[in-house]
Formats: structure tokens, sequence, C-alpha cells
């Protein structure tokens, strides 16, 4: 099966297995895993930051982060297509006691600048109104097609929160991958957050776990939400370990990722009944059929040998990964070739974003 429906579908390295066997191990509630202490360590000095706290999950570490930085009752202003509003199941409000304020994004993951100022445009003596405490935004921008938010917007979005007076997170799932598309050092994007998470286990390959990065004082206030959350662990270097791994060895080879996918979008724009759109900044790929029904064509493709995922709207999504090869992506685009040359055509039938999973 050639897997292209998520970059979370990664196996880890033998690397990543020999260093979890070998992990030094203590209790990390106790702050005594060594492992566990220099993958944060690590983390921080990448994102240069003060501090890091590793987390079970990306979903995880975002809900903790809003939670350290805004007091209950207050807003959170993100993307209307942001991976925190649409696909972590409303956790800062069900946990958090916070309101969203999604803010439509631009096709290139940006956000619209008209709607992002009304958000902060109200009267702040109002008692009625939730006051915005914290800007989110996402690099990159999974529903939008990978893109990357270029340099200059970030230092935009940070005098704008700074004006403002909330603080900025930056969901940074695959920041490595903006980096990388970018050729800039990670710390090059992180310095105009207050905060940054990044997952461990999408295009750097570890087999579980996310890192928050920020003050030490925040860093502080993540931990003890972590354990409100029931996220903190034991010997929790298992996990750690492979994040290490990850770090030293798989961020340089993301390029590769982003090669495929670049092969794969051109080689799905000369397939008849395709469209293609926008062209890959980094991993990921979004397509559409002009005729057929979705579904079909993903039920036909898998029995084909190859995996994608429906992203709602009538959107595929392909997600290329160290675990897909250039000869993969070649036998995925005649895949797909052949099922639209096979499959009988009808009418696009309706989809909704119910069948799209993130991440």
């Amino acid at each position: 099966m050639i897997e292209l429906r998520s970059d979370t579908f990664t196996l880890p390295t033998g690397r990543m297995r020999q260093a979890i066997v070998e992990a030094p191990l203590g209790d990390d509630i106790y702050g005594e895993d060594p492992t566990v202490a220099r993958l944060e360590h690590l983390a921080a000095e990448r994102l240069g930051k003060a501090a890091a706290c590793l987390m079970p999950s990306g979903t995880m570490a975002n809900l903790a982060a809003q939670m350290a930085h805004c007091p209950r009752g207050s807003k959170v202003v993100v993307g209307a297509e942001s991976d925190i509003y649409l696909y972590e199941a409303g956790g800062a409000s069900v946990c958090g006691g916070l309101t969203y304020a999604p803010v439509p994004n631009l096709p290139d993951g940006r956000l619209d600048q008209e709607a992002l100022h009304a958000e902060f445009a109200i009267d702040h003596t109002d008692p009625q109104l939730a006051l915005p405490a914290l800007l989110c935004l996402e690099n990159t921008q999974n529903r939008c097609g990978g893109a990357v938010l270029p340099l200059s917007y970030l230092e935009l979005m940070r005098t704008f929160a700074s004006e403002h007076g909330v603080r900025l997170h930056l969901d940074g799932a695959r920041v490595f991958n903006a980096a990388v598309a970018l050729g800039v050092p990670v710390a090059a994007i992180a310095e105009y957050a207050d905060s940054v998470q990044f997952c461990l286990s999408k295009g750097l390959g570890a087999p579980i776990g996310s890192v928050v990065a920020g003050g030490e004082a925040f860093i502080g206030r993540v931990r003890r939400v972590r354990k409100l959350l029931g996220g903190s662990m034991r010997q929790a270097g298992i996990v750690a370990a492979a994040g290490i791994v990850a770090l030293d060895e798989m961020v340089d080879r993301l390029a590769e990722d982003h090669a495929h996918a670049a092969q794969l979008a051109r080689e799905l724009a000369d397939v008849p009944g395709v469209e293609v759109g926008p062209f890959p900044q980094t991993n990921i790929v979004m397509f559409r059929l002009t005729d057929g029904d979705v579904r079909s064509f993903l039920t036909a493709a898998a029995a084909r040998g190859l995996s994608l995922a429906e992203l709602g709207r009538g959107r595929i999504r392909a997600v290329t990964h160290h675990g897909v090869s250039a000869a993969d992506v070649d036998r995925a685009a005649q895949i797909v070739s052949d099922v639209l040359a096979t499959q009988t055509h009808r009418p696009l039938a309706g989809t909704t974003d119910s069948g799209g999973r993130s991440s």
C-alpha cells in the first residue's frame, strides 16, 4: 500500500527503535527522566526559546498553550481553516472556558486582514464582550495545501499582536517543513511567536509526541495544564528518545518529501479529470476530480494499493513522507489515472467536511 493519507503514518526508523531501547529513564513527573530533559533542552535550543515541554500530542500541546496563555472567558482568534478550530474537538471551549473567533484564511494561508482587524476593533469596556487574549497562526497551513507563511507576514502579525496586547501562538505542527521550504533555521520562524508547538510524529517520523516551546514561566503553566489534562507521563524517555533522533536526523531530509510532492503534483496535473491546486510548497498535494464520485474513487484507489484522504468539499489530500519513494509517487499517479480511466463517471457527489480528517 502506498500510504498518502498523512505523514502521521510514518514509522520510526531503525535508529529511533535503537534509541528507544537504550534510553536512560526516570520519572518525568518528578523531573527526573534524563532523556526527556535532553529532548526538551534540544527543542528549546532549536526554536530559540527559553524552555520546552514534551506533550503526548499536538492537540494537547495546542490546548495547553491556549489555556496557559488565556484567562477563562477570553477569546482566541484563529483561522477558520485552522486545525485548532476545526479538528481539535473544541478543547479550548470545553476545557479552558475560552471562545473561538474564526477569521477567514486566504488561499495562501494568511488571515483576512479586514476580518482580523474587526475582531480586535471592539469596545474593551463593554462587559458583554469576550476580549481577545491570543492570536493563533498555523505554519504550514494544512487545509491551504501546506502553505508556508512568509517571514514578512509573521513579522507583521507579531507587531499586530503586540499592538493589541495579546500573545501569539504558532501551531507549527509542520514548522520544520516551513523552515526547510524557506531555507532558514526554524528559530527564524519561531522568533515571531510567544509560543510554538511542533509535532515529532509527522514529517519528522517519530512514533508519538509533540513539543511546546516558549518562555520559562509560560512553560511552567503548560506543565500544570498538561497534568490537569492527564498528559503527564512517567518514564517518558522512551518517547523522547525517538524525538531526539527526529530532530537530529530527520529535518534536512524533509526537502526530499517536498520534492516528491512537487513530482506528484506535476504528474497528477497531466491526468485527465484531475485539477491540482495550489502547487505544493511543502509535502501536501491537494487536488479535485472534475467528474465522478470522490468516495468511489478513494475506494477504487485503495483497492489498487493507493491510500488517499478526502479533506472535505470534494478535495483530496496526498501527503508525502519518508515512507514514500519517487517510485511510489510515479505509481500513485498511475493508479489515479487508471482508476479515473475505468471508473463510471457521474456528477460529483456532494461532500462535506464531516468526511475529512486533519493532521
